[in-house]
């Protein structure tokens, strides 16, 4: 008897909770602190609580797709490699399919996508809407980056407009990033005959676009992941939201980034080329 008492002594039970509810506090606030600063952990968090009413739970895609829209697409680049549109197009899960893609084309004044022409003509073969894409580098020529991508990409009736992908500075000021962008924007419209849409995350857009009177006439393709709904940070509206780049599609080996489209097919097809 008392031995246990010397191993077990009768305050020690107590102490243990009261050790315990001094560092509630603490564990608290480093809690606090991680949900603000981990977009990740706030998306597992608010899943418990927010998210089930907001996503949908599709396994066969490998992710939770953001409900309330009927328009969904992906975007490929080099890193899928070669597609099985084919499967592409034939899967479906309950009313959710593939209706549209963006393909990688071309990047800077020299760089093409080593895919994208067997890409381009089969998503178009499988009557898949497709839209070409050029990743923008703001220290290169705007002219040199536009005849680039003219030179790669022909445009047909029933694809979308051209697009813009610009989502780091490389080390220029934020006026001279405008500038370029606006400028090859202009080149690709007078090439096209139709108004590009540019992409970009939505840091990056609230850092160089927000509220910027050259930016309001065109279509926004935003990423934006772990949030149960994008919100724009000026009053503009996206068209395009990539919210997860994680799915999974039969015919593409790697994972692939999810977007949804903010209207129904027919606004879509009004976006495209006529």
């Amino acid at each position: 008897m008392w031995q246990k008492l010397l191993i077990f002594p009768p305050s020690s039970g107590r102490g243990k909770k009261r050790s315990v509810k001094s560092l509630l506090p603490a564990l608290l606030v480093v809690f606090a602190i991680a949900l603000w600063i981990s977009p990740v952990l706030r998306y597992r968090v608010l899943s418990i609580l927010d998210y089930p009413f907001h996503y949908k739970e599709y396994k066969h895609f490998g992710i939770r797709i953001p409900t309330g829209f009927r328009i969904h697409g992906i975007d490929v680049s080099r890193y899928q490699s070669r597609v099985d549109w084919e499967r592409v197009k034939k899967m479906r899960v309950g009313d959710m399919r593939i209706h549209f893609a963006f393909i990688k084309a071309t990047e800077g004044s020299w760089i093409e996508d080593p895919w994208f022409d067997y890409n381009w003509e089969n998503a178009r073969k499988q009557g898949i809407i497709r839209g070409a894409y050029h990743y923008f580098l703001p220290d290169v020529s705007p002219r040199a980056q536009a005849k680039h991508f003219a030179q790669s990409v022909r445009l047909r009736s029933g694809d979308l407009p051209p697009v813009v992908d610009v989502e780091e500075a490389r080390g220029m000021a934020k006026n001279q990033v405008r500038k370029f962008t606006k400028d090859f924007l202009i080149l690709l419209e007078k090439q096209y005959n139709i108004k590009p849409i540019v992409y970009t995350n939505r840091d990056f857009y609230k850092n160089h676009f927000a509220n910027e009177p050259d930016f309001k006439p065109y279509c926004f393709w935003i990423a934006h992941y772990h949030v149960a709904k994008l919100t724009m940070p000026d009053d503009s509206k996206w068209h395009f939201w990539q919210h997860s780049d994680r799915g999974s599609v039969n015919g593409i080996n790697e994972p692939v980034d999810f977007n949804v489209f903010y209207g129904d097919s027919v606004s879509l097809r009004r976006m495209c080329v006529p």
